[in-house]
């Protein structure tokens, strides 16, 4: 669905995007993350052919940007959700969608029924007939959602959808995003919020001009160097420490009430050594497992801090 290979955009000596490979497949929802200033908002406006590529190549749902008219054709194939809404605020959220549906070309009964489904779809309907002046952001950016789907695009682009949103709204756009994926829609969504990532998006990628890594939050997870595990038993039971450290692999340990958290070089050796051990001890065991780290952990080591 989205091929890009060398894409580099430079900003007069300002090299914003350095030589990006990137490949999302149909129906996957891909997570673009890095800190500011690390170019994802760049490669939104490169792949919806809204900037060109300074240099690379980019093919969006078959269409080589490099072709004759090919902005065009991507644009009309997209959705896209920007940072600023850009919404005609003397008109109502009703007549903001109708507006832009007649330029997707629908006709007036499918943009009627289409603008009433995404009005309801997102919890407008209440508001439909105000002037979007009076809104506020989060209502706003659901205007600007339902706007990039009026035409039912083969690939939606995000950026930053959830910013501004109260709890509930954003609750209510993840839930849309969701059912967009399990539809078979193509997502792209630039975020700073990690959690939305982890729930949202089958893979992502960690940009700072360059692409530093991808692949799903988990894979991304278990890329740190130290990793743990976590132990629970009954009460009535303390730990001998020192034969447990002087298991192959075992680093640090944290006693807490009836448990402890282990720092382990290979979980997947350790962790049975480790049972083996505690029973061995008379440890009445309730639970023993790897603690899969999270994608904040995870990107945070691979950023590694402040330029």
């Amino acid at each position: 669905m989205i091929e890009v290979r060398g894409l580099t955009r430079r900003f007069g000596e300002v090299t914003a995007v350095r030589d990006l490979d990137l490949t999302v497949r149909s129906g996957e929802c891909f997570g673009l993350l890095g800190p500011n200033g690390a170019g994802k908002t760049t490669t939104v406006r490169v792949l919806c052919a809204l900037i060109a590529p300074s240099s690379g190549s980019v093919r969006v749902a078959g269409i080589d940007l490099g072709d004759a008219g090919a902005g065009e054709r991507i644009r009309g194939s997209i959705g896209l959700l920007p940072e600023n809404p850009g919404l005609y605020e003397s008109l109502t959220a009703r007549e903001n969608l109708a507006f832009y549906a007649e330029l997707f070309g629908l006709s007036p009964e499918s943009s009627k029924d289409r603008v009433q489904r995404l009005l309801e779809l997102l919890g407008l309907e209440k508001a439909a007939d105000r002037a979007t002046a009076t809104f506020s952001k989060g209502m706003k950016q659901k205007v600007a959602l339902a706007r990039a789907l009026l035409h039912q695009p083969k690939a939606l682009f995000l950026d930053e959808p959830t910013s501004g949103l109260d709890p509930f709204s954003a609750r209510v756009v993840k839930d849309v995003l969701l059912g967009l994926k399990r539809s078979g829609t193509t997502i792209f969504l630039s975020t700073h919020n990690l959690p939305e990532a982890e729930e949202l998006c089958d893979r992502v990628g960690v940009l700072r001009q360059r692409l530093l890594a991808e692949g799903t939050p988990q894979q991304l997870a278990r890329r740190l160097p130290e990793r743990h595990g976590r132990f629970r038993w009954r009460s009535g039971f303390g730990p001998q420490l020192p034969r447990l450290r002087s298991i192959e692999g075992v680093g640090a340990i944290e006693v807490e009430q009836e448990g402890m958290r282990v720092a382990l070089a290979d979980p997947s050796s350790q962790l049975p050594a480790l049972v083996e051990e505690l029973v061995r001890e008379g440890a009445r065991l309730t639970y023993a497992a790897e603690e899969v780290p999270s994608l904040e952990e995870a990107y945070l080591a691979i950023i590694g801090g402040p330029p």
